[in-house]
């Protein structure tokens, strides 16, 4: 997650501070290797296409505003689409279940505010009864040799069905389960989505 988040601050301060730094390392390229430059201040002409059919922009305009602004932006906004704030904390829970290193990740509070996220799995007393479930299974999981090894969610959803220990924790590995499936519902929805929006400009295309 820190690593989107330094993904956009870059991409923002690209957008900001580093046209002039790219156009000026482009014409060094092109003066290098004999390449004409455009004038930045000229009317920007679309190849095969008369020029009064054109809206009269500038070059600086073109290649600035509608290209790299506008690659940016769409960047920026794939990132804030796929983590925004709520997926981030949904997915920084999630990391709290990784058993790899003895449980190294494991951060109780997370993991109850992980369950508060599904309100129709977890009902009445169930919070409370995790925390105490939370308590036990992190010292038994730490203490077990069977655990100390594994690497990932999905492998210990195996060992903990494996030694019986999801019903020892019924609830933690409840969280568990809702963690690998949660990529997949995830993708599924992405898909539909994407399914929809091609529909609807397949029928707009065709009117």
């Amino acid at each position: 997650m820190d690593l989107v988040k330094v993904s956009k601050q870059r991409l923002q301060v690209m957008r900001d501070d580093e046209w002039i730094p790219l156009l000026t390392e482009v014409s060094s390229f092109c003066t290098t290797h004999d390449i004409p430059i455009l004038n930045m201040d000229e009317i920007f002409v679309v190849s095969g296409r008369p020029r009064r059919n054109t809206q009269q922009i500038k070059n600086l305009h073109h290649y600035r505003a509608e290209l790299f602004y506008t690659v940016i932006d769409m960047q920026l906004q794939e990132l804030n689409n796929r983590f925004e704030e709520v997926n981030i904390d949904l997915l920084l829970c999630m990391a709290c279940l990784n058993p790899s290193n003895s449980f190294v990740a494991f951060d109780k509070e997370k993991l109850i505010r992980l369950a508060k996220f599904y309100p129709s799995d977890f009902i009445g007393t169930d919070i409370l009864a995790l925390d105490s479930q939370l308590q036990n299974y992190v010292f038994d999981m730490r203490s077990n040799d069977l655990f100390l090894e594994l690497q990932g969610v999905s492998e210990l959803a195996e060992k903990l069905v494996y030694t019986r220990k999801h019903e020892t924790y019924p609830l933690v590995y409840l969280l568990v389960k809702l963690a690998l499936t949660l990529p997949v519902a995830t993708a599924t929805v992405e898909r539909s989505f994407s399914a929809m929006k091609y529909i609807k400009n397949e029928l707009r295309n065709r009117r």
